[in-house]
């Protein structure tokens, strides 16, 4: 039998745990399922894989690999939704809660709308719809 893959939980490195915690539950409204300081487990909804904050050096030593690097981590996390008003209302969330928008929502050449936000430790979120 062949095994086939799915995406369970995402774990993120962040440089400040609570920070992130904050930023993610109170800021963009994920449910804290776990909270073990260094380790924060939030539930993204029905359907989503779980978003796993972690401190950045514990989470490269985990893999095994070096802490250091920083840039384009080669990698963006993508919200798609049915309306505009959505795409907005997340980036404004983003803002508020300590992210940056790095890029305005508009329309896309394709049709669409979407815009992109980075968390305090710089992960990109785009957030989109077909509409």
């Amino acid at each position: 039998m062949k095994a086939t893959l799915k995406v369970s939980a995402i774990m993120i490195g962040v440089t400040d745990v609570a920070r992130a915690k904050k930023f993610y539950g109170e800021g963009l409204g994920c449910e804290i399922v776990q909270d073990y300081g260094d380790y924060v487990k939030c539930d993204l909804g029905e359907g989503s894989s779980s978003l796993v904050l972690y401190k950045w050096e514990a989470a490269a030593e985990d893999a095994g690999v070096s802490a250091e690097g920083s840039g384009f981590r080669g990698s963006s996390f993508h919200f798609i939704t049915d309306s505009r008003d959505t795409v907005d209302e997340v980036l404004r969330a983003a803002a508020a809660a300590g992210g940056t928008v790095v890029k305005e929502a508009t329309g896309a050449e394709w049709g669409g709308y979407s815009g992109y936000f980075s968390d305090p430790d710089g992960h990109l979120w785009k957030v989109a719809t077909a509409t």
